[in-house]
């Protein structure tokens, strides 16, 4: 089973757990964190989707460029990285409007692929698929079929299916634009998150190594980290515990994580991971 494998390519304050204890001044670090990830799919011979923020391509190009002639997949993620329930449909629309423009230019391709800031597409907020189709936008990744306190759709289905503009958890044959849901391990009626992201940098790897192959005996797993969470030198802010934990546990070992992942399974872009179910 061939998967695939995404980075959100992000500033470590786009953290929502951070949002009201930010310093005035904020190292960027992109290039920093970006690296060791680069040098890993290039050690694995892995080709990954990138979903590009706006302010970062607008401020790192070359970036984005490097990136693209590695035969990496560039996807959006909006411009300024403020979820879908935060912003109105105008400010949506020039968000993905610049976001486009500019990834256009860089490549001299329109993106394919889109994913919501923050998992932010749900019931609330299925009017974004509209400025997606709009734009001509070929896949999704947004939706997340668990529950947590800044996300989630949990009745949505585990696999990739064409999402329904009335309702995100059911499928539409006739809809334009295909989902592919971040992956979950199902066991008794409950969806374990094993995706990426804070998931993984807490799951054991041999579990999440089960729990993955379970997965593929029956789909494609999307996965998925930020840079930052996998940067060692990632800023440690003075937040509460809990937020602390979420965001910084297992910081210093992501990367080997990852690592692994690359070692053990198969990973290509998500339009080409789509592609293939397409034509089954």
């Amino acid at each position: 089973m061939i998967n695939a494998f995404s980075v959100d390519l992000e500033y470590w304050w786009c953290n929502e757990f951070l949002t009201n204890y930010l310093p005035n001044r904020k190292e960027d670090q992109i290039i920093e964190s970006l690296s060791p990830i680069l040098k890993l799919l290039d050690k694995y011979n892995v080709r990954a989707t990138f979903f590009v923020l706006g302010i970062v391509a607008e401020k790192h190009p070359d970036v984005i460029e490097l990136i693209y002639n590695k035969g990496h997949e560039i996807s959006s993620h909006a411009w300024s990285h403020k979820p879908l329930h935060k912003l109105n449909k105008n400010e949506f629309e020039n968000e993905m409007d610049k976001s486009v423009k500019l990834l256009y230019k860089l490549i001299h391709e329109k993106p394919k692929g889109f994913r919501a800031p923050s998992f932010s597409l749900n019931n609330n907020t299925k009017w974004a698929l509209n400025i997606l189709e709009k734009h001509g936008f070929y896949y999704d990744s947004s939706i997340f079929p668990i529950r947590t306190i800044l996300y989630g759709v949990p009745n949505a289905p585990l696999h990739p299916y064409r999402i329904s503009k009335d309702n995100v958890s059911i499928e539409d044959p006739k809809s334009p634009i295909l989902e592919a849901p971040l992956t979950v391990y199902k066991i008794f009626g409950l969806n374990i998150p094993i995706a990426g992201g804070f998931y993984l940098r807490l799951i054991p790897f041999d579990i999440l190594k089960l729990m993955l192959r379970k997965v593929n005996k029956s789909m494609p797993a999307i996965m998925y980290i930020h840079p930052w969470e996998t940067y060692p030198k990632t800023p440690r802010l003075n937040i509460p515990l809990e937020y602390r934990f979420i965001t910084y546990y297992g910081i210093n070992f992501a990367l080997k994580k990852v690592e692994g992942l690359l070692k053990e399974f198969r990973f290509k872009p998500i339009e080409e991971v789509l592609d293939s179910l397409c034509t089954k």
